[in-house]
């Protein structure tokens, strides 16, 4: 009995100092939509932006919908594991009147994305619809503030100055540009990506104020590639959309020198979604991928008229499709651009990938 004990307790030794071996970094905070919500919109009782029936989460663990707008884990998950982490919770599922708990902690990390979400505020923080990026911080502000009546000041600092912050914002901006009849007459496209960038800014600066040190940016990608803004142009990518996200992704990397000029104490890591999307677009069949255009999970032209709902037409090989339904991609498609924004080349990734920064 006692040499069972003893081979127990050796076993449970040995695995959490691998466990802790490979946890790379104390904690991920996660801002963002719904290429990272992990679930904080199941929480807005009026939203309609919601990934809770099936068929998302078919090939999740659970095989069950969680919120993620996915066939599987986001690249919230994904980055997670690189990480050697759980996933970041969902802010709104520690503080919701189900399951408030006031002596709840945040150091392992908390995710307050929103499916819909965008740099601006919009009209959906009025519909309740999502939670807008400004709202977003303005919760991560909350959580510094608990956590500094719950830590000591030094070892916060600390905690904050190695944990991640990642931030994939922008994508709905766009949308709302392109399919608005009155944007475009109030804003030229340069004037909206400036807008966008500094609006931005000044949401990381916040950050930076509240101890964050280290930020992965997330830039956009084609959006107008995507199933649903393919049908604007014949199947075809909708080059507006397109010129649109290369015109933000020029402008937030010039912000983000800048920024980084101003606080010098603040790193960051660049990903290009823009190259590693195209890059699985026009060379599919390296990556594994047969569909490039279409989306699994919908109907109609491209499966991309009508949402992912419960009487969709589902594809039958998820891994050779890039896209999961009319914005959203595969968990297949994600995996390939975690590993890229993880340890990816220079043609990806700016000034550093992912891994060098964990290294700073």
């Amino acid at each position: 009995m006692m040499k069972n004990s003893f081979l127990f307790i050796s076993l449970l030794i040995l695995n959490l100092g691998l466990f802790l071996e490979a946890q790379k970094v104390p904690a991920v905070y996660v801002f963002g939509d719904s290429l990272v919500d992990v679930g904080n919109n199941n929480y807005l009782t009026l939203s309609l932006v919601k990934a809770v029936l099936p068929h998302y989460g078919i090939d999740f663990p659970t095989k069950l919908p969680t919120g993620r707008f996915s066939n599987g884990k986001n690249a919230a998950d994904l980055i997670a594991e690189k990480l050697g982490l759980a996933t970041s919770p969902p802010y709104l599922s520690l503080v919701s009147k189900f399951n408030y708990n006031k002596n709840v902690s945040f150091l392992n990390g908390v995710n307050f994305a929103s499916g819909g979400a965008g740099i601006f505020n919009g009209n959906d923080e009025n519909l309740r619809q999502s939670i807008p990026l400004t709202k977003q911080v303005d919760y991560y502000s909350n959580v510094y503030e608990q956590l500094t009546q719950q830590v000591e000041a030094s070892r916060l600092q600390k905690h904050l100055s190695k944990s991640i912050f990642i931030v994939v914002i922008g994508s709905n901006d766009i949308f709302g540009y392109y399919n608005s009849l009155d944007l475009p007459k109030k804003n030229t496209p340069q004037q909206y990506v400036d807008s966008m960038a500094s609006s931005l800014k000044v949401q990381l600066q916040r950050l930076y104020n509240n101890g964050a040190r280290k930020f992965e940016i997330i830039g956009l990608s084609p959006i107008g590639c995507c199933p649903i803004s393919r049908l604007k142009n014949k199947t075809e990518c909708f080059s507006e959309a397109n010129l649109l996200s290369m015109k933000y992704n020029e402008i937030l990397q010039i912000m983000l020198k800048d920024l980084k000029l101003k606080n010098k104490n603040l790193s960051y890591s660049y990903f290009d979604t823009y190259a590693a999307i195209q890059d699985l677009t026009q060379n599919p069949s390296s990556y594994g991928f047969v569909d490039v255009k279409g989306a699994c999970c919908g109907l109609g032209e491209l499966n991309a008229q009508f949402l992912c709902t419960p009487i969709s037409i589902i594809c039958a090989n998820r891994q050779d499709h890039i896209f999961w339904d009319q914005v959203h991609p595969t968990e297949a498609a994600t995996r390939i651009i975690v590993d890229k924004l993880y340890n990816g080349l220079s043609k990806y990734t700016h000034p550093i990938n992912m891994e060098q920064l964990l290294a700073l």
